[in-house]
């Protein structure tokens, strides 16, 4: 049978030596990279204790906002839900009832809103997406570790922020301590 090309390069099968063939230069040269990252600093980091920094665009924990008299932004619209590539998003529209004008601020809500955080991908285009800027990825929070797949499904109940002003997220509506306390006893006098 012909070769394909005529660049045929032939090799010559030099003899080992004997320190070669005893693998003791291969052996001595692993052993001085084990030796050298042994006194390096470690990259990695003891979880729990230690902290390590999030970068300023790290997406984290998904959260719904509210608004400043304390009512859910969302409006059921489903934007999110239509954005998220990995449709981690589900949620079920309902109509505000009477005297639950100070739960919601439109008269659609949603009665179930649910995210998966096993599908999620932490992409933030919820949150573009959003027009009544109700969904936002924290800046400083991360999905804890759960044991149970339906532990990763968050609901309502996990995701609305909390309506004390004191208790809210970093990105969002940002308030100092002086608005959160006007805020409070504004909430405070409403009556319920």
């Amino acid at each position: 049978m012909q070769p394909l090309t005529n660049r045929a390069k032939k090799l010559e099968k030099k003899p080992m030596t004997l320190a070669e063939r005893a693998y003791l230069p291969a052996i001595f040269q692993g052993l001085s990279i084990t030796m050298r990252h042994f006194f390096m600093k470690k990259a990695t980091v003891r979880y729990p204790e230690e902290v390590r920094p999030f970068s300023p665009i790290f997406r984290g924990l998904h959260v719904l906002k509210r608004d400043e008299q304390g009512r859910e932004r969302c409006t059921a619209c489903g934007l999110c839900a239509v954005a998220c590539p990995a449709e981690a998003i589900t949620m079920v529209a309902g109509e505000r009832k009477k005297g639950e004008e100070g739960l919601y601020r439109e008269e659609k809500y949603a009665i179930s809103y649910e995210v998966n955080m096993l599908r999620c991908i932490f992409c933030g285009l919820c949150e573009e997406a959003c027009p009544k800027a109700a969904v936002y990825l924290q800046a400083d929070k991360m999905a804890p570790p759960r044991f149970e797949r339906d532990e990763f499904i968050y609901g309502k109940d996990r995701l609305v922020e909390p309506v004390d002003p004191t208790k809210r997220s970093v990105r969002g509506i940002q308030l100092t301590p002086e608005q959160a306390a006007a805020l409070s006893n504004k909430m405070a006098q409403q009556p319920a």
